[in-house]
């Protein structure tokens, strides 16, 4: 699949064929030290094959102990933003449930003024009930729990405000059935058009992307179930007289540098189903100089 969506980072050293392919990497800001992610980040920003970097978006463990610590992905974003001067940086992906869309808004545009024009703008529904590690976080900050269905519907209208808010230039209302603004605005705007990546794996959450995504985020691990997945949005926006090759398939893959073998088998296996953006999640702790493994073990190789 050819995208229309610039890909940061992209490798030049592929095959040549229809798709351009970037690769980027992931850190769960869970269990680890502030200091092991600036340091990994920093590497991270001198590897020129690594395009993008992203946190996740859990306000508590869920996995390890869990009682440990987690840092909240916007704030701390925008500290890794501010130390790293080439990467793309963003959510894999914001969670649609923790923050109201116009203070999300504001608070991703600040964070693009502090990465010079870096921020990449990724969204999702939020934690389903499983795993229980995740529903906990919700009474833990007293915050509503929304069900799918709501959720799906409320995520619809925060991709209509949010980019709203990023390029109208006068204040709106809206008045919908989950998000409710008067005087809407924004102020800094993101200094160039984000592409939306929205990730989810739903048939009601891949109905939104296919009105929203610029591109489309997938978990990996069953590329059988991926694959299906795609081919349901290609017709999702077929229904809507939408051309699925405007949206640029991602997937987020576990990532092993020591071991890298698997990885790059797994990697070339998405890149032939057509999944372009590649988000390699990197385990903790982090060994030093693991992005460079990342680009010698795994992403040079994948050529080869």
């Amino acid at each position: 699949m050819r995208s229309k969506v610039p890909l940061r980072g992209a490798a030049t050293d592929l095959p040549e064929g229809p798709m351009a392919t970037s690769f980027g990497i992931m850190t769960p800001p869970v269990q680890v030290a502030y200091e092991d992610l600036v340091r990994v980040w920093k590497e991270a920003d001198e590897v020129p094959e690594i395009g993008h970097a992203w946190l996740f978006d859990h306000l508590m463990p869920i996995g390890g102990d869990p009682g440990g610590p987690a840092f909240e992905g916007w704030s701390l974003l925008s500290a890794l933003a501010a130390q790293t001067t080439r990467i793309g940086v963003g959510l894999l992906v914001t969670s649609n449930r923790f923050r109201p869309p116009a203070m999300l808004a504001k608070i991703a545009a600040t964070v693009d003024v502090v990465a010079g024009g870096r921020m990449e703008f990724g969204l999702g529904v939020g934690s389903r009930p499983n795993p229980p590690s995740a529903r906990r976080e919700y009474p833990a900050h007293g915050l509503p729990f929304q069900e799918p269905r709501d959720a799906v519907k409320a995520l619809d209208e925060a991709c209509t405000v949010i980019r709203r808010l990023w390029t109208e230039p006068e204040p709106f209302d809206f008045h919908g059935e989950y998000v409710d603004l008067t005087g809407a605005f924004c102020n800094p705007r993101p200094a160039t058009p984000k592409p939306f990546l929205l990730a989810g794996r739903a048939a009601s959450t891949l109905r939104v992307v296919a009105r929203h995504a610029d591109i489309w985020n997938i978990a990996g691990g069953d590329l059988d179930d991926c694959v299906d997945r795609s081919r349901l949005l290609d017709r999702f926006c077929g229904e809507i007289g939408r051309d699925p090759h405007e949206i640029t398939r991602s997937m987020a893959l576990a990532a092993d540098p020591q071991n890298p073998a698997g990885t790059r088998e797994a990697v070339k296996r998405a890149i032939g189903a057509g999944f372009g953006h590649i988000v390699l999640i990197l385990p903790a702790p982090y060994t030093d100089q693991v992005a460079h493994r990342v680009r010698d073990g795994i992403i040079a190789q994948i050529g080869g």
